[in-house]
């Protein structure tokens, strides 16, 4: 019976701890996801151009951290958040929820796909980060104002 007590404590701080560290900013917060997505796009190219040798193991890491915020981006985009913390969000996200949804999940199965692919050279780096870059591109036209 003490076991069980135990167990049910342990759930609910874990539940309790998981509610409280929901970020109050959801702005703050995508943006903060991007900018880690820039860094790692940054970092890829310039493995890419051959301005920094290929390393397997940081290639893997790269894509990896880019699969990592495209599991958790969606969650950031409630409808109290069209507006406010200079966002560059576009009204499309919530006008076309199915669209940004689409997009969002095909990011989703870019990254895994690259991730998956596991590239040993910088050409296999190259092919596999195609399509998550195209689909950077094509969600920042749809989704994303960009602001001067």
């Amino acid at each position: 019976m003490k076991s069980l007590h135990l167990v049910a404590a342990v759930a609910l701080l874990t539940t309790t701890v998981a509610v409280t560290a929901q970020p109050a900013d959801p702005i703050a917060t995508r943006q903060a996801l991007m900018k880690s997505n820039g860094k790692s796009i940054g970092a890829a190219m310039k493995m890419i151009k051959g301005e920094e040798p290929f390393d397997a193991a940081k290639a893997q890491t790269i894509v990896a951290d880019m699969h990592g915020v495209s599991m958790k981006f969606g969650n950031y985009f409630p409808a109290n958040s069209q507006t406010g913390g200079d966002t560059e969000a576009s009204p499309a996200i919530w006008t076309k929820p199915a669209d940004f949804k689409a997009a969002l999940v095909k990011f989703q199965n870019d990254t895994a796909a690259a991730m998956a692919a596991k590239p040993a050279t910088v050409e296999a780096f190259k092919a596999a980060m195609g399509p998550v870059g195209g689909n950077c591109r094509s969600c920042h036209e749809a989704f994303r104002i960009k602001k001067d």
